[in-house]
């Protein structure tokens, strides 16, 4: 059986109870749902939001609107996508194969109608003193009434291992880049920003992530030129990071996916953002609640190795993942970290749901924050 989450939830409660009006989903609820020990797992229903593992949740007006947004994900694109990536292996930063892999995805972003930018930066290896040049690629849905504040919604392209990074993080980098698809929709508009941002030399220590940081927070909220309306670095209102989507096969780990799998939605108590970040993790487990069609989602406070770790301190700051990366991960959760084996043929269509329930959780959080909604174009 797998391990019950513990530890971690016993320090989140500091945050949780001034927060707990906002909790839809009593704790527990979720796991009981996901049948007694031995029983097989409810076949995923493509397409069904909020009538999966969770069963229904009443919808306002608003919510409607989101749905139909969220309804424009496609699992077969999602999988697509996440080919698309394997077909330049790990990825590994440094590596033609790296250069390749960043070229396709601004390829894909431009085709759905985005300006990418390239955010340079230089990296110093542990083993070679010499500067060198790197690149990561950025994307904005530029908000129509608020335009100088966005939410991040990031992943990292580079992987390591040998083998193709499926998981980690080819999995988080499509789930970005599907709902970038489907936002990049004429005829859905945002009251604000959205960035998508696939960085890169995360596995050598967050090094994109943190030049991110470096370069653009002091551009914050500033208006370039002067009565343009236009804000090349809007204010941060939120960083929603993606990293290793669709393993969660138990911890001892079994061939199967387990029967309470679900996606992890985590922040960092040990942070200067704590009680921000606790709410917008609240808010992803509300809109799992709503709009995923099969996965539930749990909070833990312990986020870690992971680029959202760059923003935590100055921002709002979470992870989706589909394990706690500390006390499951790290234990051993996943036999394909970092290995050859991280391959897509390793993965079943349960594990690729996995990771596309995370991208519905993540869209309907987004889309409800940034106020987004069809409006059909003349």
């Amino acid at each position: 059986m797998r391990r019950r989450r513990s530890i971690a939830e016993v320090e989140l409660r500091l945050v949780i109870a001034g927060l707990s009006g906002l909790l839809l989903v009593a704790s527990g609820t979720a796991k009981a749902q996901a049948g007694p020990p031995g029983a097989a797992r409810p076949t995923p229903q493509a397409g069904m939001q909020g009538r999966g593992v969770l069963g229904g949740v009443p919808m306002t007006a608003a919510d409607s609107a989101v749905t139909a947004i969220v309804g424009r994900l496609d699992f077969q694109s999602y999988k697509t996508l996440l080919k698309g990536l394997t077909q330049f292996g790990d990825r590994e930063q440094g590596t033609q194969r790296n250069a390749d892999a960043l070229n396709w995805i601004e390829a894909q972003l431009r085709s759905w109608g985005y300006t990418v930018e390239r955010l340079k930066y230089e990296y110093r290896s542990r083993t070679d003193s010499t500067l060198q040049p790197r690149e990561e690629v950025y994307a904005t849905k530029v908000g129509r009434t608020v335009p100088g504040e966005m939410y991040i919604v990031g992943a990292h392209m580079d992987g390591r291992g040998g083998g193709e990074a499926a998981n980690d993080d080819g999995s988080g980098t499509a789930l970005v880049m599907e709902i970038a698809r489907v936002l990049g929709a004429a005829e859905i508009q945002t009251a604000r920003s959205v960035r998508f941002a696939l960085w890169n030399n995360e596995e050598t220590g967050l090094n994109g992530a943190r030049a991110y940081v470096q370069q653009r927070a002091p551009l914050q909220g500033i208006e370039e030129p002067k009565g343009s309306g236009k804000y090349p670095e809007p204010k941060w209102l939120g960083m929603i990071q993606h990293d290793m989507m669709m393993w969660d096969h138990g911890l001892p780990v079994q061939w199967q996916q387990a029967l309470d799998a679900d996606v992890d939605i985590e922040f960092q108590l040990n942070s200067a953002k704590a009680a921000e970040s606790g709410q917008l993790a609240l808010t992803l487990l509300n809109a799992n609640r709503v709009f995923a069609s099969d996965y539930p989602a749990v909070m833990s406070n312990a986020m870690s190795n992971t680029d959202s770790g760059a923003f935590q301190d100055l921002v709002a700051s979470v992870s989706l993942r589909e394990n706690r990366r500390l006390y499951e991960t790290g234990r051993g959760a996943n036999p394909h970290w970092h290995q050859p084996t991280d391959l897509l043929v390793s993965f079943s269509d349960a594990d690729f749901r996995l990771g596309f329930n995370a991208a519905q959780t993540t869209l309907g959080a987004v889309a409800r924050l940034v106020d987004a909604r069809i409006v059909p174009t003349p």
